[in-house]
This record gives structure tokens, C-alpha cells and sequence, in this order.
């Protein structure tokens, strides 16, 4: 969510040189979970309000019981085309995924061949049938629930990937095939260290990862302890595949509920932000899809209800407002380290696009008062995007630049809401 493809063999070499560079020279992917693949009463100008706030990539599902209602029966519903069809005109890469049971096969998983056979048919009529349009297919959705500890369930999966990959290549050479969908659950119990170690990498092109930590507890439910565990995971990764694993988290956020593990709404704003441009430090980590664009419902103590970035109705959650001010610096800044700076609480972390230069800096636990540095500002006001007013956009502050030639620092109070602040004179 492999560097190379069944049939290439013969160019494994050429193949692995030519994907990574490709690989590092993709945009990052902001991205967002859907349920308006199959269900009408979201309606499809919902992705219009996710293509505004910067969203490059969505997800939703493909159900194999919807596709197969019964045995042989191979359909395509019209709400699928239309969501293809909608997500394609405003340059949305889907993501589809082929997973779930059917009740002529009591909901069972493809472990076996009376169950693996009738899938893989649907996998093979779905990616035909839909074309190329899909930049992204994901097998299944978090087979490890049943069993994240579970050595046979990992193996299976292994043995479910080498056959549907192949599949999806010949039908959509275009799109990347993603294994996983692990839940957190799965990535404690090893599942994503086994799926390594069976070699899923040489079907697939990228382990996806549903990373959830909003229930783990105090100081470890925050943005910056989840990245501290992206980065165990990614070095962990990388030394059991001997090369970096790109990693695809197709599921993640902080639900604004109320009640147990949720926070509320302003702060799962401050959280998306910190979330996001942490996840640029990461090299392996290609991209997020938040779960979700809309809210599933209206109850303020139902956690399922209150991921999305709308409510049901539509209206803007903060975290919409934050996602479309910070979308464009997000897919084409690269990560400069020798210039962040990231302890005791601060962080603030530089970012370029080879023009401009950027600042991401925020701070936790309790508010501060630092300075930022640039060069050639010119004494100018200092230029901020402060995610806590996100409608605001980027404005002069009423702090200025003071220059000694060209060493310039500015003032910058420091609070959980990360400012973006411009270090590019003119920009």
C-alpha cells in the first residue's frame, strides 16, 4: 500500500529503481473516507465540499455483497458509477474496497476455497468492470479484527493477496494495490510484522494501516505520541522488509464526541493539523485519509457519530475549515529537518516547495512565548495562517520581522493550534 508486479521478474531491478523514484516524487495524499458509495441519502455534492477543502483521494466501499447479491449474479449499482463518476471529475483518486462477506456464504472471509473462488470472480468483475478511474484498490478491511494475534489469519490473507493482485494488475494496470487495512489492534499483535515476513510485499504496493489512537489514554492519545509510534513502526518495518515499507493510512482521526475517547470539536481541528503535517516528517507515510468526510449522526455521546469533517447536514465541523487551509501545504511541501526543530513541547517544523518556505509551529501542554528566524524578510509584518481562525486565511500579524542584514527573527506565541508562518520574502 510490492515494488514490482507478478510478470516482471525479469525486471525486478529496472522495476524497483523506476517505482521508487516514482514513488518519492508523488505528491502526498490528503485523502478521506466515504460512505457515499452507497448510500444516497449523502448526497454526491459532498465531494464537491471535499474537492474546496483540498481533498485529493477518497475512499469508500465496493461491497462484494452488493456486487454478488446472489451466487452469479454479477452487478454493478448505478450509485457506484455515479460516485466513480463524481470523484473522477474533480480529480478525486478512488480508492474502492474489495471486501466483506456475502450471506450465501454466511459472511464468511476467503480463507477457503468454496469462499475464495466466488471472490476473487468479484474481484475480477469489479476491477473490470470499473475501470480505470480507481488509482487504488484495498483487499478487504481489517481481516485482522477476528484475530489480531492470530498467525493463520495473517497467512490466509498473505494467500488471499498473492491471487487478487494479480487480478487487479491485468484489469487496472494503473492502480495501486494496498494490503492490510490492520487495525490498531492488528499492528500491537505483530499482524503487519507477519503480512511482512510472508512476503505481501511482493504483491503489493504498500501496506495500509488504520491507526487509531483516541481510546489509548492520557498523553498517549495526542498527535505527538502517535507519531512518535508511526516512526517505531516505520523502523520496524523497514528492517524486516530490508527496504523502506510504504505505508498508506487509509483510516485515521479523533472522533468530537462526547463522552469516553472523544475530545471536542475545536480540538479534533488542532489534532487534524498536528496529525497531518507530523505525517510529512515520515518519508513511509504517503498519505491519510481521514475517517470521515460527513458525521454518521447526530448524537453528541455516540462516538460513530462524530468523526467526519461535515455533520450530516453538511455544515462545516472546524476541522473542515482547518482541513482546507492547511490542504495546500501539505501535497507538494517536502519536510526540511536540519530546520525543524522538535522538543520539550515545541515543535516547530519547516517545511519548502522550492520557492517558498514555511514554518509549522505549535506547542503543547501549556502556551509559549518563541521566536522564529528567516533570512531577508526585509522588516516586514510576519505573514501567518493560525489554524485557531482557519477562516481567516493567511494574514500580516501585527508582529514584524527584525533584521540584523540578512538574519531575521520575528516573536510567535505558541499554543496547541499550529500556526503556519511564512519565511519567503514577497511570498
Amino acid at each position: 500500500m510490492s515494488l514490482s508486479s507478478i510478470g516482471r521478474r525479469g525486471l525486478l531491478l529496472l522495476s524497483c529503481l523506476t517505482v521508487t523514484h516514482v514513488l518519492a516524487a508523488d505528491p502526498f495524499i490528503v485523502g478521506v473516507a466515504t460512505h457515499s458509495m452507497n448510500n444516497t441519502n449523502q448526497p454526491l455534492r459532498s465531494l464537491e465540499l471535499a474537492s474546496a477543502a483540498g481533498i485529493t483521494s477518497v475512499r469508500d466501499d465496493g461491497f462484494w455483497s452488493t456486487a454478488e447479491p446472489a451466487p452469479n449474479q454479477l452487478q454493478i449499482i448505478p450509485p457506484w458509477r455515479a460516485w466513480l463518476a463524481k470523484a473522477n471529475a474533480l480529480n478525486q483518486a478512488p480508492m474502492v474496497i474489495l471486501g466483506y462477506g456475502t450471506s450465501f456464504n454466511g459472511n464468511a472471509k476467503p480463507r477457503t476455497p468454496e469462499v475464495k473462488i466466488p471472490y476473487l470472480k468479484y474481484v475480477d468483475y469489479l476491477t473490470r468492470q470499473l475501470g480505470n478511474p480507481v488509482k487504488y484498490y484495498e483487499v478487504w478491511n481489517e481481516w485482522d479484527i477476528d484475530g489480531p494475534r492470530d498467525p493463520r489469519l495473517s497467512q490466509d490473507y498473505v494467500a488471499l493477496v498473492k491471487e487478487a493482485a494479480p487480478i487487479i494488475r491485468r484489469n487496472n494496470p494503473q492502480a495501486k494495490v494496498l494490503a492490510g487495512a490492520v487495525t490498531t489492534a492488528g499492528i500491537k499483535g505483530g499482524f503487519v510484522d507477519r503480512l511482512i515476513a510472508a512476503g505481501v510485499l511482493d504483491y503489493a504496493d504498500g501496506i495500509s494501516l488504520h491507526p487509531y489512537v483516541h481510546c489509548e489514554g492520557n498523553d498517549r492519545n495526542t498527535p505527538e505520541s502517535w507519531i512518535n509510534w508511526m516512526r517505531d513502526l516505520d523502523r520496524r518495518f523497514t528492517a524486516l522488509a530490508h527496504k523502506p515499507v510504504p505505508l498508506y493510512l487509509t483510516e485515521m482521526s479523533w472522533p468530537s464526541h462526547e463522552g469516553r475517547c472523544g475530545i471536542d470539536a475545536a480540538h479534533q481541528a488542532a489534532y487534524l493539523a498536528r496529525a497531518w503535517f507530523l505525517a510529512r516528517t515520515v518519508p513511509s507515510i504517503k498519505g491519510i485519509w481521514w475517517y470521515d468526510l460527513i458525521d454518521d449522526g447526530s448524537k453528541r455521546d455516540d462516538q460513530e457519530h462524530n468523526f467526519g469533517l461535515l455533520t450530516v447536514d453538511l455544515s462545516a465541523k472546524p476541522a473542515y475549515s482547518v482541513m482546507k487551509a492547511i490542504s495546500p501545504y501539505l501535497q507538494d511541501f517536502e519536510y526540511d529537518p536540519a530546520a525543524s526543530l522538535q522538543a520539550d513541547g515545541v515543535y516547530k517544523l519547516a517545511f519548502s516547495d522550492g520557492h517558498e518556505k514555511i514554518v509549522v509551529a505549535w506547542a503543547t501542554g501549556r502556551p509559549r512565548e518563541d521566536q522564529i528566524s528567516a533570512q531577508a524578510m526585509n522588516n516586514a509584518s510576519v505573514r501567518v495562517l493560525d489554524t485557531q481562525a482557519a477562516n481567516r486565511g493567511m494574514v500580516n500579524s501585527e508582529q514584524r520581522w527584525s533584521c540584523n542584514g540578512e538574519r531575521c527573527t520575528a516573536p510567535v506565541s505558541l499554543t496547541e493550534y499550529p500556526k503556519i508562518i511564512r519565511l519567503s520574502p514577497g511570498a
